[in-house]
């Protein structure tokens, strides 16, 4: 029995040496990441145990072959243990990552989702507001005169249309989130696309005294679906027109480089905060209460949110950046045949 005792005393005070040093390791490490913590915690088991064992056979001075024997044992088992713990412990790791990634992925989603219903519910008050006081006015005869009833009759028109493009929006938006947006990618010539784009958006920027002007040369032919393609450029041309003072310009222009074609929409808006860049193709922010465009405009703030959702879906990419007096939105798309 004391024999025993003191083989127990022996691993006992071997492992736990280990252990205290690897509790030491651990608590130096608390801000690594959480596969080095699996690693430095299999490791100390395992050398625990070696370490137990290795006393114990050195104090109870087995011949030298024996030992021998005992000490290549051990290493034997230590390598296997813990091959089969760092692959076991890679995979924990990542799957711990995984899942806090995807819990705050949920979280900012959530979050969007919320800030959404608040941009739209805003955004359709106002207006139903409107058309419900106009139409109670034309139903209850408080105006006759015709210049009146046709002014109504227009805003009437207005609003509706608006609500017709924040519906549109939604629903564009519902079908990029849920994955059910099919492309038909085909050649597709950019200088075509960016021309009808610039007619749609040239009555907004006359409007508002905008300079739209586009490069003359440099148009590739681009990989995409033409529908989805032409409402990216619009939604980036209305976004620059509505930010930019009056009498302001807009420049358009594209090349190809050796990854890909790019087009870029710039501006002369004043430029976007530094901290609001991170979060301009966000679903729902509009960045600053002074930079909040008109009330003509789509609404809801999703215009940019769905532009980076097409740009995506087309295997692309779009960023933003400051440059000189205002901004440029950059977008980067395969080229056929690459």
């Amino acid at each position: 029995m004391t024999d025993q005792l003191l083989i127990g005393a022996y691993a006992l005070g071997a492992g736990g040496v280990v252990g205290l040093a690897g509790l030491i390791a651990l608590r130096l490490l608390h801000r690594r990441s959480i596969a080095l913590h699996i690693a430095v915690l299999l490791g100390c088991t395992v050398a625990a145990v070696v370490a137990g064992v290795v006393t114990v056979a050195t104090a109870m001075f087995l011949s030298a072959h024996d030992l021998q024997v005992v000490l290549m044992t051990v290493a034997a088992a230590a390598l296997v243990s813990l091959a089969g713990g760092v692959l076991a412990g890679r995979r924990l790791a990542a799957a711990a990552m995984w899942t806090a990634q995807a819990r705050e992925r949920e979280r900012h989603l959530e979050a969007g989702r919320r800030e959404l219903v608040a941009w739209v519910s805003h955004d359709l008050r106002t207006p139903l507001a409107g058309l419900r006081a106009m139409a109670e006015a034309l139903e209850d005869d408080i105006v006759s005169d015709p210049a009146t009833v046709a002014d109504y009759h227009r805003r009437i028109r207005i609003e509706t249309d608006r609500m017709s493009r924040l519906v549109d929006d939604l629903f564009e938006l519902s079908r990029i989130n849920a994955g059910a947006l099919r492309l038909t990618l085909a050649r597709v010539a950019l200088a075509d696309v960016v021309s009808e784009a610039l007619a749609a958006a040239a009555p907004l920027a006359a409007a508002r005294r905008i300079r739209l002007v586009a490069a003359e040369q440099g148009w590739p032919t681009v990989l995409a679906s033409e529908p989805e393609l032409a409402r990216v450029v619009t939604n980036l041309l209305v976004n620059s027109v509505r930010y930019t003072p009056a009498d302001g310009t807009v420049h358009v222009e594209a090349g190809a480089g050796g990854d890909g074609a790019w087009l870029a929409v710039s501006d002369t808006c004043g430029g976007i905060p530094e901290s609001d860049l991170p979060r301009v193709f966000d679903v729902a922010f509009r960045g600053q209460r002074a930079r909040s465009p008109e009330p003509s405009g789509t609404g809801g703030g999703l215009g940019l949110a769905i532009v980076r959702g097409l740009v995506e879906a087309h295997g692309g990419q779009v960023e933003v950046g400051n440059i000189g007096a205002g901004c440029r939105f950059t977008v980067r798309l395969p080229q056929p045949g690459r």
